[in-house]
C-alpha cells in the first residue's frame, strides 16, 4: 500500500514539474513575443514620425513656392536701356504656379521643365515657369503684346527662327509691346530695328548672366 502511495506522489510531482516547465516556456515565448511587438511599434511611431515631418516639411515647402518666386530685389535702369535685376533670383525647381516680381519674369523658382527655346516661336501664351528655366540654360525670350506692330512681330520671330537660344511667345501682362529678356536683365524695344536688339541678343544669348551655360534648349516642353 506505502509503495502504491509512493508511485502516486512520484508521478504526481513529476505531472506538476512537466506543466510548471511548459508554463515557464510559455511566459518566456510571451516574453518574446512583447518585446518583438514592442520594437515593431516602437520602429512603427518613429517612421511614422519622420514621414509626418517629411510630410509637413514638403507641405511647408510647397505652400513657399506657389506664393513667391524666392527673389529679393529690384530693377535698375543702365546707360544702354537695359534693366538688370539687382538682388537674389532663385533657382530652386518647383512644381507649383510662382508669383514673379516681374513680368515677363527674368529669374527665379521655376518647373524641373524648361520650355525648348532653340530658335522657337509660340503663337500662344507659354507658362513663366518653364520659360524662366530656359533663362537658366542661357536664353533669350522675345515677348510682345497685342499693341506690337504685326511688322515688328514677323521680324523679331524670323530673327529668334534663326537664333539657337531664343524663343518668342506672346505675353499680355508686360509694361510695353515689345520686352527682350534675359536671365536677370530686361530691354524695352520700340521696334524690331531698333539696334538694342541685336545687342541684347549678342551680349546674352548664351551671355556671362548664364546659370547653366551650356544647357539643353531641346527636349524640354513645347508650351
Amino acid at each position: 500500500m506505502g509503495s502504491a502511495k509512493n508511485s502516486n506522489t512520484t508521478a504526481r510531482k513529476a505531472r506538476i514539474e512537466e506543466m510548471r516547465r511548459a508554463e515557464q516556456a510559455r511566459e518566456r515565448r510571451n516574453r518574446v513575443l512583447t518585446i518583438a511587438a514592442s520594437v515593431v511599434v516602437v520602429a512603427g511611431l518613429v517612421v511614422g514620425g519622420v514621414v509626418l515631418v517629411n510630410s509637413q516639411k514638403d507641405s511647408d515647402s510647397t505652400a513657399s513656392d506657389s506664393k513667391g518666386s524666392g527673389d529679393s530685389g529690384h530693377f535698375t535702369m543702365g546707360k544702354d536701356g537695359v534693366q538688370t535685376w539687382s538682388g537674389k533670383l532663385a533657382r530652386t525647381h518647383v512644381t507649383t504656379p510662382v508669383k514673379y516680381p516681374m513680368h515677363p519674369p527674368v529669374g527665379g523658382n521655376h518647373n524641373p521643365v524648361w520650355l525648348n527655346c532653340n530658335g522657337d516661336v509660340y503663337t500662344s501664351a507659354v507658362k513663366d515657369e518653364n520659360a524662366v528655366h530656359s533663362l537658366e540654360h542661357g536664353a533669350v525670350w522675345v515677348t510682345y503684346t497685342s499693341k506690337a506692330d504685326k511688322a515688328d512681330v514677323d521680324a523679331l520671330a524670323a530673327k529668334v527662327k534663326k537664333t539657337p537660344y531664343t524663343l518668342m511667345s506672346p505675353y499680355e501682362n508686360q509694361a510695353a509691346p515689345l520686352v527682350l529678356s534675359a536671365w536677370g536683365h530686361q530691354l524695352t524695344v520700340k521696334s524690331a530695328s531698333d539696334p538694342a536688339v541685336d545687342k541684347f541678343f549678342s551680349t546674352y544669348v548664351q551671355g556671362k548672366q548664364t546659370p547653366e551655360p551650356g544647357a539643353s534648349c531641346t527636349g524640354g516642353t513645347m508650351k
